[in-house]
This record gives structure tokens, sequence and C-alpha cells, in this order.
């Protein structure tokens, strides 16, 4: 950040008074400016016994496959926020279940919301930040080809709950470099 958002002077980092961590404080309008970590709401939609899975048609990892996700949008809920990015980039309209991975990403200042849902009617499509759309089953499920760390443990952590028929909510921390 180099400029104010409130008046456009130029910012300096600092720590602010009653403050313990550097931040970006305009020294002309005192605004201090805080950069929080962005929420990532996902889905990861089924029908019947197999996972819709999207292939990226943007970067990060444009080509590799992920579950529905992407940034929060304010004034939505995180399950709104999972529904919409589900509809977004697959075309599926979903009953978003209960909430089920949570993983914090602190080098990248991410914390993703992983929801299970249901895809309501069995349609899906291809949307405008994807290449392709398809529902994968366990075996079919392109492993070497997943975008996120986050992602491949949501869909191990699923097949494996699935069938214990019992899906608790995880919490995790993926550190730098976590690819599964």
């Amino acid at each position: 950040m180099k400029f104010c958002s409130a008046c456009g002077h130029p910012v300096v980092q600092k720590i602010p008074q009653g403050d313990s961590r550097l931040r970006y404080v305009c020294e002309s309008c005192e605004t201090i400016h805080y950069q929080n970590p962005h929420i990532i709401c996902g889905c990861l939609p089924t029908w019947q016994d197999k996972v819709l899975l999207c292939k990226r048609g943007i970067e990060p990892r444009y080509g590799l496959w992920t579950l529905p996700a992407g940034f929060m949008e304010n004034l939505e809920t995180t399950q709104e926020g999972a529904a919409r990015e589900t509809w977004e980039e697959a075309h599926a309209k979903v009953k978003i279940g209960e909430l089920y991975c949570v993983f914090n990403i602190p080098q990248i200042s991410q914390v993703y919301m992983m929801y299970r849902g249901e895809i309501i009617d069995g349609q899906f499509g291809v949307g405008e930040e994807s290449i392709e759309a398809g529902l994968f089953d366990e075996e079919s499920i392109p492993w070497d080809e997943l975008a996120f760390a986050s992602i491949k443990r949501t869909l191990r952590y699923f097949f494996a709950d699935r069938k214990l028929g019992h899906f608790p909510v995880r919490v995790e921390d993926l550190v730098h470099g976590s690819r599964d």
C-alpha cells in the first residue's frame, strides 16, 4: 500500500499507539489501514455418489481441478458465498449443508471455509472462471491434478468420512509447502 484510500496522501508503516503490529498509517488524516485475512468460501457439492469438480480457467493454478470456492463478498454469509461460488464456477444450484473443513493458511493470509452441499437438480455446467466441470466418484478424481492442498484434504476427508457415515468439522493449519 502506498497511498491512503481516505485522503490520497502517502502512507507509512508504523505501530500505532495502543497497537502491537506494524500497520499502514496515513500521517496526514491519521487513518490506520488494517489488513486482515481473506475468507475463502467453498462447497463440496455432491450428486448421488459423486462430487462436482471444476477445472480452473483462471490463475492461480489454471487448468487444474478444484471444488467451487472463492473470496467471500461483503454483505453475504459464508454459506451464501459457498452457494454463489458453486453457481459462478459450475452453474450448479446447491443446498448448502454443514460446515465441513476450515483451513487456516497464515502465509497467504487466507482462511478456507468449506461446506458440504447437495446439488438440487443434478444440473451443472461451466462457469466463467472454469473451462470444464464434471462429476467424479472417488476412483476417478484426478488426484494429481488438484489445484490446492485444501481441496485435496477436503476430498480425502470426505471419502473417508463417507465410509464411516460421520462428517466431523475439521479445523487445520496448512503450512507453507503443503500439497496434500
